[in-house]
Formats: C-alpha cells, structure tokens, sequence
C-alpha cells in the first residue's frame, strides 16, 4: 500500500494565508484550504494513501483531495514515503560562464584608516618582482582590464565595471581615461558597457562630481550613518572622523547626479547596530535613494564584531524597516532597504543557488597589479588568483572552484531550508573567520533563516494585497553585489 509522507519545505503565513517555500526547487506555493488539510494530516508522519483519501472525503469533494495530493507530489511538497528523496545534482558548467561584472580596483591606498577594513590582509602580496601589489594601477593595466572584460563577457552584449580601492577615487585620472577607452572598445566590438563605483565620497571634488553625472557612472557611498556612528571607526589617519568631510560632498553629488540613483552602503558592528536610525539618516536628511546594510566581515574577539546576541537585535531591526518597506510597497511608493529589495528578487525569480554570489563565475576583481581573482574582496591574494588580465584565467582552476565550492560539498548546508538563498555565505567571510573559503559561514546561519523567514512573509503579503508590485521583477536580473 503507498504511504504518502511530507518533503522538504518552509511554512509560512502571511495575509492570513498559509504558504510553503519550496526548498529544493526555492519556490513559493501558496494553499487553499484542501492542501492545508492534507499537510495537517501529515505532521505526524507517514500515512497510506487511502487512509489520508478517507480522513479527507467528509469535508472536500474527492476529487478535490485527489488533484490536491496530485498537485503536492508534483511540486514535491510530497513524496511517497518508500522512496528516498534523490539528492539534487551538482551541476557545473562545462565551458566558461561570460563574465557579467569585473571588478577594477584601481588602487589599494585610502585616505581613511577604517578600524575594520579588510584590504591589507595578509594574504594580499603578489606582485614577485617587487614583493607586494603596486599601490596604483597604472592606465596601460586598467586598458588590458577593459580588454579582459569585452574578451570574457563571450556573447553577452553587454559589460560592467566596477570600479573599487582602497578610496576609488585617488586614482581619479586613471579611471577617467579608462571609462573612455572602454566606451570606444565596446563600440568598436559591438557592446554596451556600463560603469559603477564605490566611494567614501570624501574626495568628491565639483569636477568629479561632474564627471560622475556626465558619463552616468553608479555611485555607491561607503559610510555608515550620521555623525556619531560614521566618525567610530571611519576615520583619517590622524583619528579624525570623516562625517563633517564627506556629508557635503555627498549632497553635492546627489543634487547633481539625477540620471542613476546614488546608495548607500553600511558596515554595522556591535557599536552601530541602530539600523532604523541610519536607515532614516540616509535618506531623508542626506538624500539617497536607497541604503543597504552588511554586517562587518572580521575575526571573531574583535572590539566591533557582532556577538550572537547583536544578531539578535540586528534581525529585529531588519524587520521593523522591513515592515516599514511592506507598508510602502502595498502603496506603490519607494522604499530603499536595498537588503529586503534584492531578496525578494530573488525569491521571484525563485533563485536555488548553488553558489552564495557569482564570485569566479559571472564576477571577477583584478588587483592593481593585474591579477584576476575571485572577487574584488581577494583580488591582490595569491592564493585565490585565477590568472592574469593579460594572459587571462584558468578554466582549469575556476572548475575545481566550482567542484569544492558546491552548496552539495558543504554537509553542514544539506538539512537547511534557506540554502537556496544562502548557499553557505561570503567565501572572503569564511575565509575571514575560519580560514578556508569552502567552510558555510554557521556563526550567522539563525541570522539567515530568520531574515529569509521574514522576507518570505513580506514577499507573501505583497503577492495576496498588491501583486503588481512584484511584476517590476519579471525581467530585471538579480545584481551582483560589490561591497
């Protein structure tokens, strides 16, 4: 006799309706009352076929608790108990994936001395002739990163730059002529390309700032919230707080950059973990359009590290400001919490990842010296270096990436319902606190799932009381993220 037994899946509520998130395909089904009544009879286990048919037929039409089952095995919510749920295969590409985002960092030097900044790792020395990473890319390595780029996007049609430091910007000549070199490339190969680039806003002169608006470039803005909490651990070299230096600026470039939005990004530490008041901050005294939050990447025992209960009280203010973002959506009006904006795009798309981000596939960084690596986080690192902008990377070394790096070789991700979303995390974090980039990052692993809880609730809500919202979705594609 055929006993039917529940599959893996999240239950969640909204709108006064009951859901499920699919794990193994990350989609999200909604239930009526029948689907309702048949997982109910399943919560304590297994139960043959018939029996379930039976218990069912007194309060729905037969039929109607067939199809239901039917329909619950085909997304597999169900399976019958007898057979063992098949792993899901582990895919990986058989050619190079086209490089979609390159990440340029034109400098390794900083105006600021930021407490928990990362760039002078010590992995980060590879140049063998002179013993480190030059301090600044030079113009004729910046063209050969352009070339790489038009060479390894294959046949997308377009290609993105992102430009990145150290401070981006005390390189300012060199990505000046850069971005038109590249314009010129791409035309004659028969591309668009499109620019981006990270700041800490504080050398925003009015020529660049003009510059900036002119050739549409993206601007994100390093800078952690009003004065108190930006001048903790983002300051210049001589201990002085860079908030009275970059607020101005960073008016200045939002007043006259109007043709692409200007974001902000935060590192919250255990200092600075008031995320309503920045988000607030942000966006109704300095202007941008939208904010989005990371917690610091950084060893555990530091001062500013975020302890288990900081993530606590990080999670509940993640869901007040995503409450604040529902309210604004069920009234077709912008809200920029970038975190919860970029995951229900992904739950939309019904993303199951099997990488956490497209670092060595679709994103790549070059180190100011030329080096390709996995991501702009590790560009300057040998031992996470795919090759060279000259000489370009190893298909060989990006595939046994790609093998190790599986969500399927990470035991400890395999029992988890939010993998698809998360597949393990940042390598440069595991790096960071466990010393391999194939380790899940487990410190936040309650973190995640009670973000991705929420976000699922919120996605639901809007799909019951203003579905339209979500249409916006339907073509845009998932952005990688450079931070």
């Amino acid at each position: 006799m055929t006993s039917i037994s529940l599959c893996e899946f999240h239950p969640f509520e909204a709108a006064g309706r009951r859901f499920l998130y699919l794990v193994p395909s990350a989609a999200v089904f909604a239930l009526d009352q029948c689907s309702s009544a048949v997982i109910d009879s399943l919560v304590d286990g297994p139960r043959p076929l018939d029996d379930l048919r039976r218990e069912l037929e007194g309060r729905f039409e037969i039929e109607e608790v067939t199809d239901t089952i039917a329909e619950l095995q085909r997304i597999r919510a169900l399976g019958e108990s007898s057979v063992r749920p098949s792993p899901p295969p582990k895919v990986i590409p058989l050619k190079p994936v086209p490089l979609q985002t390159l990440v340029v960092n034109v400098t390794n030097q900083c105006n600021l001395a930021c407490t928990y900044c990362y760039e002078y790792g010590e992995d980060k020395i590879v140049d063998t002739e002179n013993g480190k990473q030059p301090k600044f890319m030079t113009e004729a390595t910046a063209r050969e990163a352009i070339e790489f780029a038009l060479r390894e996007s294959r046949d997308n049609p377009r290609a993105h730059i992102t430009f990145f430091g150290g401070e981006t910007l005390m390189n300012f000549n060199v990505l000046q002529s850069t971005i038109a070199y590249a314009r010129r490339r791409a035309a004659e190969v028969g591309k668009d390309i499109d620019f981006s680039l990270t700041t800490n806003a504080t050398l925003l002169r009015p020529d660049v700032i003009e510059f900036l608006a002119t050739e549409r470039v993206g601007v994100t803005i390093s800078i952690d919230g009003p004065e108190e909490m930006q001048d903790k651990f983002r300051v210049f070299k001589n201990g002085m707080g860079s908030y009275d230096v970059a607020a101005p600026k960073i008016k200045a470039l939002i007043a006259r950059h109007r043709s692409r939005p200007i974001g902000a990004r935060v590192t919250l530490t255990k200092q600075t973990l008031d995320v309503r008041k920045i988000y607030r901050h942000l966006t109704e005294e300095m202007g941008f359009w939208e904010v989005g939050f990371a917690p610091v990447t950084t060893a555990p025992g530091r001062d500013y590290a975020i302890a288990d209960g900081g993530f606590d009280h990080l999670l509940a203010q993640f869901r007040d400001l995503a409450n604040d973002f529902l309210q604004a959506a069920l009234q077709n009006r912008h809200h920029g919490f970038s975190n919860i904006r970029e995951t229900l795009q992904e739950l939309h798309h019904g993303h199951a990842k099997a990488y956490p981000c497209g670092a060595g596939l679709g994103l790549m960084g070059v180190s100011t010296g030329g080096h390709v690596a996995l991501c702009h986080r590790f560009a300057g690192s040998d031992d996470h270096s795919l090759g060279n902008v000259r000489d370009g990377v190893s298909w060989e070394k990006q595939q046994d990436f790609l093998q190790t790096h599986h969500i399927n070789s990470k035991t400890d991700c395999s029992t988890c319902w939010a993998r698809p979303i998360c597949a393990g995390g940042c390598y440069h974090e595991a790096h960071t606190r466990y010393g391999s980039t194939e380790r899940p990052n487990l410190h936040y692993c309650e973190w995640i799932r009670g973000w991705t809880h929420t976000c699922l609730e919120i996605y639901g809500e809007i799909a019951e009381k203003n579905p339209d919202f979500l249409r916006q979705f339907d073509d845009e594609e998932v952005p990688e993220k450079v931070s």
